[in-house]
């Protein structure tokens, strides 16, 4: 059975982006993956800083990098802040990075964000797609830039958008039939 490590950019309560999360949980586990969803609040981190290296590396990144590397799928819901990633998602990506073996060489990745705007998260998920390839990740074609929100959700998380739902359909496909080699 396929595995699926799943979280959002964003811990705020309320954020649209654990929707999205949530949602993606549903239909990888409908596809007969098991969902492992967590909760970056559960992984503190200081901001990067290479003086921190080696001895002071958190515990929270060599958690985080193991449990990337023991995935076949990683999920990343991504809010945009003014056109790029959260601090929160960079910091991760970035301490993530620095773990060996590499973290990003076993799992296909998917990328999805929902924000207020029409673009839905379209330019910081070009940000995402290009900073994970660079450091060897798979990430799927598909982008799940989904907006606005207050017209994309039902009052029970769901997407309503037949595009959109069709577009999840076409990532979880992408997700469990992707191969690395």
């Amino acid at each position: 059975m396929k595995t699926a490590l799943t979280f959002s950019g964003s811990i705020r309560k309320g954020s649209v982006n654990k929707t999205l999360q949530a949602y993606m949980d549903r239909k990888l586990a409908e596809a007969g993956v098991a969902v492992n969803s967590v909760d970056l609040s559960d992984f503190p981190m200081p901001i990067f800083n290479e003086d921190l290296e080696p001895d002071g590396v958190p515990e929270a990144a060599v958690r985080m990098a193991e449990l990337w590397r023991s995935h076949d799928i990683i999920f990343i819901a991504s809010p945009e802040y003014n056109g790029g990633l959260t601090p929160l998602l960079v910091n991760t990506i970035t301490w993530v990075s620095r773990q060996r073996p590499s973290p990003f060489r076993h799992a296909n990745f998917g990328i999805g964000g929902v924000s207020s705007g029409k673009y839905g998260t379209i330019w910081g998920l070009s940000h995402l797609r290009e900073s994970l390839t660079k450091v060897g990740a798979l990430v799927v074609p598909t982008l799940l830039g989904i907006g606005p929100a207050d017209q994309a959700l039902d009052d029970k998380g769901d997407f309503v958008e037949p595009a959109i739902i069709k577009k999840v359909e076409q990532m979880v496909t992408e997700l469990t039939t992707f191969s690395r080699g």
